[in-house]
Formats: structure tokens, C-alpha cells, sequence
């Protein structure tokens, strides 16, 4: 039975690290050759330069950087038709290419043709859209190259069809969120049906700034079958082999295709979380986590992806506690840092609120006790986190909530101070589902940090709902005006108090200059506070107008 075998390579590429990324794909290419009889390797969207590269890609030593790459690749494996990608400058422009290495030079390529530029994607920017369609050939076989935003798009492959392509490869670098397996998988179905045509799809993984790549690359059949998923969130290889008379594949050795999971799949959001924490701490260099441990639930959420990212080693966990705070808070976050095994110190900051209040004295006089003192001592705070990541080389891990942020519920300075928020993007509702999840096997999170009214204790009894809506409402509302985009009115028709819903849009639109000095965070919504999100701090818009 004729075939044509190919392996599907999902690799976490090192954004601006060609050199690198160039020898990961050799070994990757080497492995594939050694497991399996491939006549074709398959890698992700830009694989040589990461994705996004942003603004590298301006600069002016790229291009040669790149060629060498190619250039090495293609000398090392002329046996194998290597399928990349990468950007190229073509009479002056730049494209996002994917290439096809063989006979040791560069085969043929292929220039994106639907350039992204909504959400987190700003490829207009960059490249130039190319305007054809590529095929080439191998066991007799017409094999047609597209790129990502293609598929989505659709007409660069019903293109590469008409041009006589028998087989679709898709280059990708499709970050996640959730709901977005779901969607891919529903796409590739249906325009592997549309055109009667066997569909590979190859993503990357890894974190990359805010944004997490979560693989899932997959293989479809021309009546939109799903093969093969490979694994999400890691690195993986897949071999595929192709029959070349019923123009069908096939995983090779054969694997289960497991069931999509749900949409809202905690687990899905929790595996992002960590890989994102553990991309950001290793790729930049850093050489652990510092966070402070507050007795809360969104410290003592961050604290257990911390470690579950890097181990319990490289994660250091501070109790800054003041008079306010709780012996029970003490307490929990004693107990969890034991269970969790990390590095646990308590410091005052008793002595230096102390101090900046008797500094303060003069400046102060005849004016009333308000949020100045209690942002004293969240600045305090962060303070003591920032001179330990100073000196220990340590990355301060802030643990502001997506309903905090939203709403300027953190202060600038003080528990903002840090250089990852690993739940801005995680409501705090989510951030309750996601505590009991990691609870499932054993309690880290002790049980009674859970289920306890959440509290800043910046003040003597305090609680969040004493000046915020209860979370439940809140996150619904912030779901409603922040990622569908809905009026005031839509939002009050929804059921909700028309003076609640207008005190919570109003907090959203006049603390954006807060969220545009926060740390990024990791991105697991289609609406996150970052690239996605570019109001004007400055404006005079107005609430129903």
C-alpha cells in the first residue's frame, strides 16, 4: 500500500532564539527520523523565530540570522522535506512564510495570505499578505501549504485545492483560551468536508508573555474525522501515514482520540496557568518565584501553580502581617506553606508603616484616616517583596484576581508591585473553582481559606463584598460590559440593579490607567487585561451615552 508518512513536531520555540530553535528542531527532525520512517516533518507558524516576535522583527540582523538557519537545516537533513516557518523579506517586503527544505536548499515557500489583526494579533503591522497558493510534491502526492488565520479564512484553501492539492498542511500558532479547542477542531471538520481533503494541523506550545500555546495539534481526514490529537500543553510528536490511494491518514502507531473536553474545562485553565508561570520564570531567566502569602484564596491559588510550575525548591512565600491581619490567616498560611514544602518566612511591617506615618505626620495633620493609610501598607508590602526579588535574583509573583482588577480593587505600587499577575485573567469566581480542582487529590489549599468571606484586612473587619457586589453578580456583569461588549441598558435587562451595574462600569473605565501599569498576565479568556484590551485612559466617554 503506498504512503507517504509524516510527522507532525510541536515544539516550544524560545521567541529571538534562532540559534536555538534551530538546533531544538535538528534534534526534533533527528528523533522523527529515528522513530519512524517519515518522508515529511512538519513544524508550527514562525518556528525559527517563536510567536510572536513583535518588533525583532524589525530588526535589521534578522533576515541574515534566519537565512543561516534555513540554510543549516537544509544542509543537515537533504533526505527529509522539512515544512518551517519563518519571515522573509521578498523584494523589499516582509512575509510570514512557510518553507519546504529538500535536496539541501530551500524548495519552495509559501506567504500567508490572511494576516490576523484583532484580538492579541497585530501581523498587519509586519507583513505583507501574499497572494498564491504553494504545492509540492512527494510520493506523487500534491501537498498544499497554508498558515494559520488561512483555515480560519478559508479561501487560501479552497485555492490550494483548486491548484491541484491533494493534501492540506496548516502551520499554526494558535494560543489558547477557553472554548478554543473546540472551535479549532469544529473549523478543521468542516473545511476538510467543504474541500474532500486530509488536513494536517500543526501548533505550538509553550508561554509567551501573556500568552499561552497550548499544542493540540491534530490530523483530519477528508469527511472530517478527527485521526489524532498529539498532547496539550507539551511537546510532542506525532507520525502520520498518508495512503496515497484512498487519500486517507492514519496516526502511526494508532492513538485513542480522546473526547473534547468541556469548554469550561478547569483543568484545561489550570494546565495554561502553569505553563505560562513556568515559561515566563525559565525563558527570562529568573531563578524562582517570591510572592507574598496573605492567607487568602488568590495567594494561596498562586502559590499551589507557583509550585506546580517550578517545584517547591524555587518558590519562597512571605507572610507580611500587620495589625490587622488574622491569626487565622497566619495560620493557613503557615499551614499551606508547609504542605507545600516552599521556603516560609513572616515579616512586620508594623515598624515601616510606623515609620512613613510618623514621616507623613506634618503632611497629614487635620485630615481624616481613609484608604492613604491602608495603601501605606500594601505598599509596605510590596516593598518587602520587591528588595527580596532584588537580592535573591527572584520573581515577585503579584495575585490580583481578573474582578479586582477590573474594578481598581488593588492598590498601584503595593500588592501591584511585582512582574507576573498569574490570575488577571482568572475571575474570582473561576479562582474558587480553580482552589477546590487542585484540592481533588490532597488539600494544599486549606479547606477553610476557601470557604471564608474573601477580606484585604487592610482595615479592622473588613470584607470585599463590603464594598464591592457579591462575586457571583459581579463577575457576570464584568463577563457582560468586558468581553461581550454590552451597554449599561443590555446589561440592567439582564436582571441586575441598575445603580450596582453602573458603580461597577464606572470602576472598570476609570481604573484603566491602573490596569496599564499592572504586571501582564496570563492569558486564558478571549477579553484579557493586555493585547487584547486598548481603551484610552484618556477619554470622555460616557456611560449610556
Amino acid at each position: 500500500m503506498p504512503t507517504l508518512n509524516i510527522t507532525m513536531v510541536q515544539i516550544n520555540p524560545h521567541v529571538g532564539d534562532i540559534t536555538g530553535n534551530c538546533e531544538q528542531m535538528a534534534l526534533n527532525i533527528t528523533r522523527a527520523l529515528s522513530e519512524h520512517s517519515c518522508d515529511v516533518v512538519v513544524f508550527p507558524e514562525l518556528t525559527l523565530t517563536g510567536y510572536p516576535p513583535e518588533d525583532l522583527l524589525l530588526r535589521p540582523s534578522l533576515e541574515v540570522r534566519v537565512t543561516r538557519a534555513i540554510e543549516q537545516l537544509a544542509q543537515q537533513f537533504p533526505d527529509v522535506y522539512v515544512v518551517l516557518g519563518y519571515p522573509r523579506s521578498v523584494g523589499g517586503k516582509l512575509y510570514n512564510m512557510a518553507g519546504v527544505l529538500f535536496g539541501g536548499k530551500l524548495l519552495c515557500e509559501y506567504a500567508k495570505q490572511c494576516l490576523p489583526n484583532y484580538q492579541v494579533f497585530d501581523e498587519k503591522r509586519y507583513f505583507h499578505a501574499g497572494d498564491s497558493p504553494q504545492t509540492f510534491k512527494v510520493a506523487g502526492v500534491a501537498v498544499g501549504l497554508t498558515i494559520c488565520e488561512d483555515m480560519w479564512d478559508g479561501q487560501p484553501v479552497a485555492q490550494s485545492k483548486a491548484s491541484g492539492a491533494e493534501l492540506m498542511l496548516n502551520l499554526n500558532a494558535s494560543p489558547f483560551h477557553r472554548d478554543k479547542q473546540a472551535q479549532r477542531e469544529g473549523l478543521l471538520a468542516q473545511r476538510a468536508k467543504d474541500h474532500e481533503m486530509s488536513i494536517v494541523y500543526v501548533n505550538q506550545i509553550g508561554g509567551q508573555d501573556e500568552l499561552v500555546f497550548d499544542g493540540a495539534s491534530m490530523a483530519c481526514n477528508a469527511d472530517g474525522s478527527l485521526v489524532v490529537r498529539a498532547k496539550r500543553f507539551e511537546e510532542d510528536l506525532v507520525h502520520l501515514c498518508y495512503d496515497t490511494q484512498t487519500q486517507s491518514l492514519q496516526s502511526a502507531p494508532p492513538r485513542q482520540v480522546s473526547q473534547v473536553s468541556d469548554p469550561e474545562s478547569v483543568d484545561m485553565v489550570y494546565r495554561a496557568l502553569v505553563l505560562g508561570v513556568k515559561d515566563y520564570v525559565n525563558k527570562n531567566g529568573f531563578k524562582g518565584i517570591v510572592l507574598g502569602l496573605s492567607g487568602g484564596i488568590d495567594s494561596a491559588l498562586t502559590l499551589a501553580i507557583a509550585v506546580d510550575a517550578l517545584g517547591a525548591s524555587r518558590v519562597r512565600a512571605v507572610m507580611m502581617p500587620f495589625r490587622y491581619t488574622s491569626d487565622m490567616s497566619k495560620s493557613d498560611a503557615q499551614q499551606q506553606a508547609d504542605v507545600m514544602g516552599v521556603h516560609y518566612q513572616s515579616i512586620s511591617i508594623e515598624p515601616m508603616y510606623e515609620a512613613f506615618m510618623v514621616s507623613l505626620e506634618d503632611s497629614f495633620k487635620g485630615t481624616e484616616v481613609d484608604t492613604t493609610e491602608q495603601n501605606i501598607q500594601a505598599r509596605s508590602r510590596g516593598v518587602v517583596l520587591m528588595a527580596l526579588s532584588n537580592k535573591l535574583g527572584y520573581l515577585v509573583l503579584t495575585t490580583g484576581n481578573k474582578s479586582e482588577m477590573a474594578v481598581g480593587y488593588a492598590t498601584l505600587y503595593g500588592d501591584m508591585a511585582g512582574g507576573l499577575d498569574v490570575l488577571k485573567d482568572v475571575p474570582k469566581t473561576l479562582v474558587f473553582t480553580l482552589a477546590k480542582y487542585r484540592n481533588r487529590d490532597a488539600e494544599v489549599i486549606p479547606k477553610r481559606v476557601i470557604e471564608r468571606p474573601p477580606s484585604a484586612e487592610l482595615a479592622p473587619d473588613q470584607k470585599d463584598e463590603d464594598s464591592l457586589p457579591p462575586y457571583d453578580d459581579l463577575d457576570q456583569i464584568l463577563e457582560y460590559y468586558i468581553e461581550h461588549d454590552l451597554s449599561c441598558d443590555d446589561i440592567v435587562a439582564k436582571g441586575f440593579e441598575g445603580d450596582v451595574v453602573k458603580k461597577v462600569l464606572r470602576l472598570v473605565d476609570i481604573n484603566e490607567y491602573k490596569r496599564r501599569q499592572a504586571p501582564i498576565g496570563i492569558r486564558v479568556s478571549e477579553r484579557a487585561f493586555g493585547r487584547d484590551r486598548r481603551y484610552p485612559i484618556t477619554n470622555g466617554w460616557k456611560l449610556g451615552a
